[in-house]
């Protein structure tokens, strides 16, 4: 038995070796079961996702395998495989990028954030409300990863001046001993929380009934004394609501930390720079059928931005519900004295932390203004109900591409202190260089050149796809979903996507999905974007494990969740999401989009597939011998 546990924790440890290893023998019948070219793109495709889900490589080195394994494989020459990783696309989403690292770089995210929980208050509904609102906004144009990362920092200074500093000692062994394996498997490090610090550096005393009052927020503002060794008897009295109030503490704390990760994803999605996912829909839109012109940042956001909104109400009101004791009936109930003055030392806090950012700088206000302009400019480049300003060029020349890139060039050569005239003619001042709003250095730091990378592996993996006649393969083996009513066949398809997404990379989940839905839908002679849409918005609908996203995955290294706690509440997120994005995609994406009708560039795309390729009909006079 020993040397079998000792031969199982060298296979563990070695676990991602034989992955790498072991995954390209076991999918080689891949290639000989489907016609050649098919089968060589399809054992690709296969490859890149089990070394996806397993991070047997890291993601960005598996999205280059393209550029290797579909020349050698004659899938695709080198010279159409490498365009592919820098579409206009990424560029966009690398404007994007170059914005959040300018607002990143003043703080101005900070103040946005901090002004809006002054408004809403710091009850506990209303800062779960706040919170949700804040990572939405922030994730509409920061990355989630980096919304839900700015986020929990507040979440925990707010909170613990409004609960106190202490937890039950049992609580936290249990969450950081699960977290830790969970985080550990994720490849990041264990953060330690303020309340575990605390107790690691405080002689905690856990006495046995159940604890003092010292831990609720009913008495944790009471001073102790050495001279005072009765008081730990006289609190005793109070045991029965210091088990409902640590209760009670715990739920707040759980709800606020998820709530962040919930929102971050979900504000993801009502832009197309918000997560990699919509910029690989548009990517793939140019790539399928090229001349598709209907998905752009204003009509995206005209769809997505009201699903984001009643997502977010409904899944606040969900996690109110469920960790914040938010009922009819206790709205109508009297908070005590000591909640009321503890939420009175938490909004002190958000002022403070607010006064400190000091007034607003220069700086500051020509990063909001450039900000606000790269939104206006790309909102109204073509919203398709009103003529938009790309109308005054030549048509088919700009794309939301070159507007990002062209705010995001004033960044390197505004100054980031206010001009002055009298400077030129003072010729005693100083002859230093002032300094832009953001560095190349610093962008260069703060750019998350692995998701470009990403994106380029997806937009290879497409085209792969389609040249190889794989996507139209696959629609093939789809036949019984003909048959099916339109409608039926998108909410089959996204509950699948959001299922399958809990456990693989958004990413990898719309790259792998998307080429067959385009062929399905062609197939089917529906819109297109009546299948890709849902799918593209469901792949960041993954709510119920850590490992589903980075964002999960940071606010459970927070030490304050457990599986149970994201599973129960994620699962009806899932459930919520689903069928809010179905009604969405049938009730007012309808006239956005013209989804009732078969748009003509996809009749031409049609054209193009109804013919099965040579390979095909060999294989089928194959099978019939």
């Amino acid at each position: 038995m020993a040397a079998l546990a000792a031969l199982a924790k060298k296979l563990w440890s070695s676990r991602r070796l034989l992955v790498l290893l072991l995954t390209p023998l076991a999918l080689l019948p891949v290639v000989f079961a489907l016609p050649p070219k098919e089968g060589r793109c399809l054992f690709v495709i296969l490859l890149m996702a089990v070394y996806w889900c397993t991070e047997a490589l890291p993601l960005s080195v598996t999205a280059m395998l393209p550029i290797t394994l579909f020349p050698f494989l004659g899938i695709l020459k080198s010279s159409a495989v490498c365009p592919q990783y820098f579409l206009d696309t990424n560029f966009l989403f690398l404007s994007g990028l170059i914005m959040a690292s300018a607002i990143e770089e003043w703080n101005l995210h900070r103040r946005i954030a901090l002004k809006i929980l002054m408004l809403v208050g710091v009850q506990p509904a209303w800062l779960i409300l706040g919170m949700m609102v804040n990572t939405s906004f922030l994730s509409m144009w920061l990355s989630n990863t980096a919304s839900t990362a700015m986020m929990l920092p507040i979440a925990s200074a707010i909170l613990k001046n409004l609960f106190g500093l202490k937890e039950i000692q049992k609580d936290l062994g249990r969450e950081s001993e699960e977290n830790a394996a969970v985080v550990r498997t994720k490849g990041l490090h264990t953060v330690p929380t303020e309340i575990q610090f605390l107790a690691s550096t405080e002689e905690l005393q856990i006495m046995s009934p159940p604890p003092t009052g010292e831990g609720a927020p009913h008495v944790a503002i009471k001073t102790r004394s050495k001279d005072c060794p009765e008081e730990a008897e006289a609190t005793l009295d109070l045991s029965a609501t210091s088990t409902k109030e640590e209760e009670y503490r715990r739920n707040i704390w759980k709800g606020l930390l998820i709530s962040i990760p919930y929102s971050a994803s979900i504000g993801g999605t009502a832009t197309l720079t918000g997560t990699p996912p919509n910029l690989i829909l548009l990517g793939g839109l140019k790539s399928f059928f090229p001349q598709c012109d209907t998905v752009n940042f204003g009509s995206w956001f005209i769809f997505a931005f009201p699903l984001m909104l009643l997502f977010l109400l409904v899944g606040w009101l969900w996690i109110s519900f469920l960790y914040a004791g938010m009922t009819l009936r206790g709205w109508r109930k009297k908070k005590s004295d000591v909640r009321a003055d503890a939420e009175h030392r938490a909004r002190a806090v958000i002022q403070e932390e607010y006064k400190n950012l000091g007034p607003m700088k220069f700086a500051e206000q020509a990063v909001f203004i450039l900000f606000c302009m790269f939104a206006i400019l790309l909102f109204f480049r073509d919203p398709k109900f009103i003529p938009g300003w790309a109308n005054l060029f030549t048509p088919g020349f700009t794309s939301d591409a070159v507007t990002g890139v062209a705010i995001v060039t004033v960044l390197f050569f505004f100054p980031s202190q206010r001009p002055s005239l009298k400077w030129w003619f003072d010729f005693k001042a100083p002859n230093t260089e002032t300094e832009p709003l953001l560095t190349w250095t610093k962008a260069q730091h703060t750019i998350p050149w692995n998701i470009i990378l990403l994106l380029g592996g997806g937009f290879a993996m497409a085209k792969g796809c389609e040249q190889s006649g794989l996507s139209l393969w696959i629609s093939d083996q789809l036949h019984p979903l003909e048959g099916m009513p339109p409608m039926l066949a998108v909410f089959i398809i996204t509950a699948v996507i959001i299922f399958f997404t809990e456990f693989a990379s958004n990413t990898a989940t719309i790259t792998i999905f998307l080429p067959v839905l385009s062929e399905l839908a062609v197939r089917l002679k529906v819109h297109p974007l009546y299948l890709m849409m849902p799918a593209t918005v469901g792949c960041s609908y993954a709510f119920m494990l850590p490992v589903s996203t980075p964002p999960n995955s940071i606010a459970f290294a927070s030490g304050h969740l457990l599986v149970k706690d994201m599973v129960r509440a994620g699962f009806l997120m899932n459930l919520i999401g689903l069928l809010l994005l179905n009604m969405a995609i049938n009730t007012w994406a309808q006239p956005i989009f013209q989804l009732g009708t078969f748009p003509d560039w996809a009749h031409s795309h049609a054209a193009n597939v109804t013919a099965p390729p040579p390979t095909l009909v060999a294989n089928k006079t194959l099978r019939a011998l």
